[in-house]
């Protein structure tokens, strides 16, 4: 049986990990339709990880788009207990060139039509979320970025990400609206990896590659594809050196989280009253409560 302890979800510009050994491609079916793309598992610093291309290896799905659900099942079914999301972001922050990277600590939720819960047709479960990012492999996470030394680079610890639905880039307007906000990035995707992420009890942490300063910088051009096309090929290659410090952390000393136990008090509906083919679909989250 294939199995993973790490899920590394790679955002646009970041379709493979070169660094991974014994590679084996793994196509996995979920209650929740198919995943992004096939799942590649293979070594990396002598772990077992699971790496997926969010938006497919060609770069096929918009945010919108994004099989969430299956995406966080089929990492669960390999038993991944940990997930570094690498992701392109806009700054809102001058302090925040592009090129830096960001380790948030929250969310801000803009999106209006994505599932981002297992939990319905007959089950109710109110996990909290007070605190998005588990904050233990946020801190392995940045001390990687820290230890790296990449150049032109600068660490920002915390901060906001706020995700909008997209696929449209923010109007100025409301790249203005977030600013006051105090938002620190913009992206399109996170947030539903968390939440779900929570649910299935993974470890969650986000690595955000700031390409601009999105539309509200007066000295610097709004947000194009080309601008963000070619800081992704420089945020891709320094990704990869950050999520391969990662895990060598990760395997000398992999933490417990709270969100590992995040359903211990969460679910609300008695087991004996959920209906048998919802109990079935989510087997893999309850079987630890059964």
């Amino acid at each position: 049986m294939v199995e993973a302890q790490i899920g590394i979800i790679g955002g646009s510009g970041l379709y493979q990990m070169e660094a991974l050994q014994d590679v084996e491609e793994v196509s996995i079916d979920t209650p929740f339709g198919s995943p992004s793309d096939a799942l590649i598992v293979g070594t990396l610093e002598g772990i077992r990880v699971a790496f997926l291309a969010r938006h497919g290896r060609y770069h096929h799905l918009s945010p919108g788009e994004l099989p969430f659900r299956a995406n966080i099942y089929a990492m669960k079914s390999l038993g991944v207990k940990y997930i570094l999301s690498a992701s392109a972001v806009g700054s809102l922050q001058e302090e925040v060139k592009p090129l830096d990277m960001v380790v948030p600590s929250q969310f801000i939720d803009r999106t209006k039509e994505r599932i981002s819960t297992f939990f319905r047709d007959g089950i109710v479960a109110h996990v909290g979320f007070a605190d998005p990012v588990c904050p233990k492999l946020a801190q392995v996470l940045a001390d990687a970025v820290a230890s790296c030394h990449l150049e032109d680079v600068t660490l920002h610890r915390g901060g906001t990400y706020i995700c909008i639905e997209g696929p449209t880039f923010s109007t100025k307007a409301e790249s203005h609206l977030y600013r006051s906000w105090g938002a620190t990035v913009v992206g399109m995707t996170n947030l539903p990896e968390a939440r779900l992420a929570r649910e299935a009890e993974i470890a969650y942490a986000t690595l955000a590659l700031a390409t601009d300063y999105d539309c509200w910088h007066p000295e610097h051009d709004s947000v194009s594809v080309e601008m963000v096309v070619n800081n992704l090929k420089r945020n891709a290659a320094n990704a990869q050196k950050v999520i391969l410090e990662t895990v060598r952390r990760l395997s000398n000393n992999p933490p417990e989280s709270e969100a590992h136990k995040a359903l211990q008090s969460a679910i609300l509906t008695p087991l004996d009253r959920v209906p048998e083919e919802t109990k079935n679909k989510l087997e893999i989250f309850l079987r630890n409560y059964m």
